[in-house]
């Protein structure tokens, strides 16, 4: 017999349903701590920070992955409310993760650091906001900073959202200052949810996870009528039926209650083990008398960036296939299929919403399923029409096709770049250095300036936001969001071993990078491949072009160290034997790239922090 929580329906004009949108170390996590210790949902002794952050790899890098829902209580002028709080990263790579999250609320709270000012995340997820139609409570945080100037940032808040400077409410998140007030406006600024309480049941779900002992949780925000237990359900993108095992709130751990009415954000538990059933953004229904129209406004994530996964031990394959299916389950944006190198083995093709994305599920693959794993260079997504008019999605620089190509079509982002105004000059010189067009500048206060280009995704993935960074002394700020395709001219460069290519080291550059690319690789790749018996000579083409060249010299045996003296002729002969059988060799030998070699050249370690904005 399942018992519940004790409760019935809220009425809709006591909820407010909103979240946290801001940029990444501005204070998101530490206000929802505060937060849930005020409103006393999580006892003082069970307090921890970053609390509803949940996995291991949030805390030690102290980001947000995974938006998070919280049921709060809260009382003003004696009544009491509900509030429901989401939690979402900063990230720009997991911007799909906030637009989901904006779909459940009616609210926002803007949160800036007053010893910061707004950064480009910030200003990318506002504008998601504003999209969406949300009540927005501009806010500043760490107010209690030494180095805070709350009045400076309140203007350029204020002349952004366009309210008056004394509207910004000031909070410490930190030591709890201003946040019972926020709450108090936050109940009377927010909307209460609208539905009709009498119509067929409609809920949307904007998240779900895989739990291993009851199978896939969804997170749901209804809209109309009522979600009970025991009752069946149908999905309506995929018109898959499932019996309701449990319904639920978050508070901030989970409670079976009677059921969820209109406007409650909560979960549901139907025992499926796959969560492709419960697809983010679907709507659910009641089975009988269900609704006809599903509800609208949530896009599905596309893949942004490639890049190859291998096991270092091929033995680990079947381990990395299904490490990938359980993590896929946690994570709706990952995409994989299976792929094999001449180099590197059996792996896996991956798609990934952006580098950071690209080196948290690597982390978490190494670490929850321990596999030790290469991954190749990232790459984006080409459009390649060949001249006898065949159209190929080329993702790996193997795929690219052999014979004429008539035009390449590669995807660019429209950037936006927050920085102080004395770096100008610095980031227009990088931007156009990577092939960007600038779209427009304006100045967010007489020190802070905004810059917006359009330039190719492959320009930006790798080492962009590293360069920018040193440029700017660490204060610029970078968001981007995809903009669709231009014609480029783009070249394979190959690199080849002793006149073999190694499918692993090709990449896809622009006509004017190649060479610098094929030259860095021969460089590299000279340092890392031990020297062999005999020369081995390192190149790197475009077609049947040779751009760069390195040489590996022989590891030789001096063969006149018996000769002392005597005729020419006879160290002549000696030489010239060694001479043959290594040419000999050299037609037999193979040249063995150590596995170090792989990693050293391809990993993208080096990228790990380098897209932490």
């Amino acid at each position: 017999m399942t018992t519940y929580a004790d409760r019935t329906f809220t009425p809709p004009e006591r909820i407010r349903n909103f979240c946290i949108i801001a940029h990444i170390d501005h204070g998101k996590s530490t206000l929802a701590d505060r937060m849930l210790q005020i409103t006393g949902v999580v006892e003082e002794r069970a307090m921890r920070a970053q609390y509803l952050d949940r996995m291991d790899i949030e805390r030690e890098r102290g980001i947000t992955i995974k938006a998070q829902n919280v049921r709060l209580p809260w009382t003003v002028d004696g009544t009491d409310h509900v509030l429901h709080l989401i939690d979402t990263p900063g990230h720009v790579d997991f911007t799909y993760e906030v637009s989901r999250a904006l779909e459940a609320c009616e609210g926002a709270i803007l949160l800036v650091d007053a010893a910061q000012g707004i950064e480009a995340q910030t200003l990318a997820n506002l504008y998601l906001a504003l999209e969406k139609d949300l009540t927005i409570i501009p806010v500043l945080n760490k107010i209690d900073l030494p180095a805070a100037d709350p009045d400076r940032y309140a203007a350029e808040i204020a002349h952004i959202v366009g309210c008056e400077p004394e509207d910004v409410l000031r909070v410490s998140a930190k030591t709890g200052m201003g946040v019972e007030a926020l709450l108090d406006e936050c109940v009377k600024q927010i909307p209460a949810p609208v539905g009709d309480s009498d119509a067929p049941a409609r809920a949307m779900i904007f998240d779900s996870v895989y739990d291993t002992y009851r199978g896939v949780v969804t997170y749901i925000r209804v809209v109309d009528g009522k979600i009970v237990p025991r009752e069946r359900i149908k999905m309506m993108s995929t018109g898959a039926t499932h019996e309701l095992l449990e319904v639920g709130i978050v508070s901030p751990e989970p409670k079976a209650t009677e059921g969820l009415g209109v406007g409650e954000v909560g979960y549901l538990i139907t025992g499926v083990k796959d969560v492709r059933q419960s697809k983010v953004g679907d709507t659910v229904t009641s089975q009988r008398r269900g609704a006809t129209e599903p509800l609208t406004g949530y896009r599905e994530p596309r893949p942004m960036v490639y890049s190859g996964l291998y096991p270092v031990d091929g033995s680990q394959y079947p381990d990395l296939r299904e490490a990938l299916d359980k993590l896929q389950l946690n994570d709706a944006a990952l995409t994989y299929e299976p792929e094999t190198s001449a180099a590197l083995g059996f792996g896996f093709r991956c798609g990934f919403l952006g580098l950071l994305h690209l080196e948290i599920t690597r982390e978490r693959l190494e670490r929850e399923f321990d596999l030790d794993l290469i991954s190749t260079a990232p790459n984006v997504v080409y459009q390649v029409f060949t001249d006898d008019g065949t159209e190929m999605t080329v993702t790996n620089p193997s795929d690219w096709p052999t014979g004429k190509v008539a035009e390449i079509h590669e995807p660019i982002v429209k950037v936006t770049i927050l920085a102080p105004s004395e770096f100008i000059g610095a980031i227009m010189e990088l931007c156009q250095s990577r092939r960007g067009q600038l779209g427009g500048m304006d100045y967010l206060s007489e020190t802070r300036v905004e810059l917006r280009y359009t330039m190719p995704l492959a320009e930006i993935i790798f080492d962009f936001f590293d360069a920018l960074k040193s440029r700017t002394r660490g204060y610029a700020s970078l968001d981007y969001e995809e903009a669709g395709e231009q014609v480029s001219d783009l070249v394979k460069v190959d690199i080849l071993l002793q006149g073999e290519p190694v499918d692993a080291f090709s990449a896809i550059v622009h006509k004017d990078a190649a060479y610098s690319y094929g030259t860095t690789m021969a460089t590299k790749l000279r340092e890392l491949i031990p020297r062999q018996q005999f020369e081995v000579p390192i190149q790197a083409a475009v077609g049947s072009r040779i751009i760069a060249r390195e040489t590996i010299r022989a590891i030789r045996k001096d063969v006149l160290a018996k000769c002392y003296g005597g005729d020419i002729s006879r160290k002549r002969k000696l030489l010239e034997k060694q001479k043959e059988g290594k040419k000999r060799m050299k037609t037999i030998g193979r040249v063995d790239v150590p596995q170090e070699a792989f990693v050293a050249a391809l990993s993208t370690e080096s990228t790990a922090d380098k897209a932490k904005k």
